[in-house]
């Protein structure tokens, strides 16, 4: 691994040696923001000696998630969400160093990288290169975001199985290429990985939909509609959000759709 490549201080996201550090170009756009001391990078080498490290732990029985302690940017955890032909990892950290490679081997390595939004990104080229430059796959609509060459798959089109059992769906919340991971689950009953695509808010009964979660900015509510319509086709009873403990555990296609309604008649639609 090459651990000198920049990492945005705010939105985490590592970008190739040679791009302009004027400005992160995602924290410029109106769903990011620029942190309020100025642009800042990092890189992982840094971020170790700052006392930073992998974490991977259960976040429920049989899933494991990757995160970074002590939190840092966004503050978004991963998920190894297992199945036939390898894990995928859904979402991705800035941090990534040889224990925390160990860490993951130990429980079954990954065979693949998928990612919601341009927000997650992560290092995420790195943790490709980590395990033996594994695909990494972005939904087309945003390919102008990817910020460093790589291993990079673009998908197109509403719907892409990457491995047996693990579909990502463009469900366009967010950014055109938001993107959330359906599988079978823990249960067979069926789960969705949504990073904030659908946010798990802090009543865990509930899910939300933003164009921007730091600036506040609704989403339209046809992209509400079409998003819900996509995943109302797929059998699931689980929502693992973004961020740890983030989980609608039951019941959780019910709470979508309410969730959707609720949102959709704050706004008057």
């Amino acid at each position: 691994m090459d651990r000198h490549h920049p990492i945005c201080r705010t939105c985490g996201v590592q970008r190739a040696t040679d791009a302009d550090r004027t400005v992160c170009p995602i924290c410029a756009d109106e769903r990011q923001y620029v942190g309020w001391g100025g642009q800042r990078w990092v890189s992982i080498t840094e971020l170790h000696a700052e006392g930073f490290r992998g974490v991977v732990r259960q976040e429920s029985p049989g899933l494991w998630g990757v995160g970074v302690e002590p939190s840092i940017c966004i503050g978004q955890r991963a998920l190894v969400v297992p199945g036939p032909g390898g894990n995928v990892l859904f979402d991705c950290v800035p941090y990534v160093d040889d224990e925390t490679v160990e860490a993951v081997e130990a429980v079954g390595g990954l065979a693949a990288i998928a990612l919601s939004h341009p927000h997650f990104y992560g290092s995420m080229v790195e943790w490709s290169k980590a395990f033996g430059d594994i695909p990494v796959y972005v939904h087309a609509s945003d390919a102008s975001w990817v910020p460093r060459s790589g291993n990079i798959v673009l998908w197109e089109g509403e719907r892409q199985e990457i491995l047996p059992e693990r579909t990502l769906v463009n469900c366009g919340i967010h950014f055109p290429g938001g993107s959330v991971l359906h599988w079978p689950g823990l249960d067979g009953n069926g789960a969705l990985c949504t990073g904030d695509i659908f946010t798990v808010v802090m009543d865990r009964r509930w899910v939300s939909f933003m164009y921007s979660y730091p600036n506040l900015i609704p989403e339209h509510p046809d992209t509400i509609l079409r998003a819900v319509s996509l995943v109302d086709e797929l059998p699931y009873d689980t929502v693992y959000g973004g961020w740890w403990g983030r989980v609608v555990a039951g019941g959780a296609k019910e709470r979508v759709r309410a969730s959707a309604d609720r949102y959709l008649a704050r706004i008057g639609r």
